[in-house]
């Protein structure tokens, strides 16, 4: 198959490395500033699991010419996926299948919209990542994992070649049987955890360890999963607790990438992730305290980095 990575950044350029490093016929859509690093300098993966360093085959969003692809990698951030998507458009064919790696579930309805509901299948990865300073890919955890499906369940001949494409990396891809699920349970996951960590402007493990921080994190997963549950979210009885035991074994100094980015001064998912749950929550009378301080922290912190660019 022949695939298109939107991005090499830190999602896009891990993933996209590893097919590469397989030996996979893989291409990257970027824009021109990065592809000017990319050219001097190449692909540079630094790894726990392993370093590789290449020459990306590289398209960016002037190259109309280029034939449609068989699957897009979508890894892009929340915050631009309008563009994103009409960057993508013109690499789009009649049999072109999009994966989305983005974290929630708001972003699925806008792609099935723009592509066809037939051309999405569900998708979503577990990877800390960030780029240094010199564009490189720094990858720094055990976990660099993409998970994906069919929307319908169906073990279709389209996933399965797929899966037999993406098998055999460094990195795991795993195919699911219950896509839609799997990506509500990450979505409470992650949505607790960048909430607990932006509003502390702390690690895991000291959040973890304060006193009556257990009981917070236990309090937050339980309003997401509540909103989740209101709507109708195929979530499984003991996902709260499978996601503190999980939180337990977390090391020490673990972040959120949304508190990585709010440290660096970047922009954030607040309305993708937390936003969307707002919106759930007022449309089914769920009370939700704790998330609405999480999400008005990161308001304000919107608010300060917009007033420090006009100033």
């Amino acid at each position: 198959m022949r695939i298109l990575v939107l991005g090499a950044g830190g999602v896009g350029g891990y993933f996209g490395g590893r097919l590469v490093e397989k030996g996979e016929d893989v291409t990257f859509l970027v824009r021109e500033g990065r592809k000017k690093q990319l050219d001097k300098n190449g692909l540079v993966i630094k790894s726990v699991h392993g370093d590789i360093t290449f020459e990306p085959k590289l398209v960016t969003t002037n190259d109309y010419d280029a034939e449609p692809f068989d699957l897009i990698l979508f890894s892009t951030k929340a915050y631009h996926l309008h563009q994103a998507i009409e960057d993508v458009k013109p690499f789009v064919g009649e049999k072109t299948i999009v994966l989305p790696l983005l974290n929630g579930i708001a972003h699925i309805p806008l792609l099935k919209e723009a592509f066809g509901e037939e051309k999405v299948i569900g998708g979503l990865c577990f990877i800390e990542t960030t780029l240094n300073a010199a564009g490189d890919v720094v990858q720094t955890s055990p976990a660099h994992r993409v998970v994906f499906g069919e929307f319908n369940q169906q073990k279709s001949d389209r996933i399965h070649q797929v899966a037999e494409t993406l098998n055999g990396t460094k990195a795991s891809f795993i195919l699911s049987d219950y896509i839609e699920r799997e990506m509500w349970h990450k979505y409470l996951f992650i949505a607790t955890m960048s909430g607990m960590t932006t509003l502390m402007r702390a690690p895991v493990g000291p959040i973890r360890q304060s006193e009556g921080g257990r009981q917070f994190i236990i309090n937050l997963f339980n309003e997401v999963a509540a909103i989740m549950k209101a709507y109708g979210a195929p979530l499984s009885e003991s996902i709260v607790d499978d996601h503190m035991n999980t939180m337990e074994k977390m090391t020490y100094d673990m972040k959120s990438s949304m508190q990585r980015d709010m440290e660096k001064g970047s922009l954030i998912e607040a309305d993708h992730l937390q936003g969307y749950l707002l919106r759930l929550a007022d449309q089914y009378n769920v009370e939700v305290p704790i998330l609405k301080a999480v999400y008005q922290h990161l308001k304000v912190y919107e608010f300060t980095q917009k007033g420090s660019a006009l100033r």
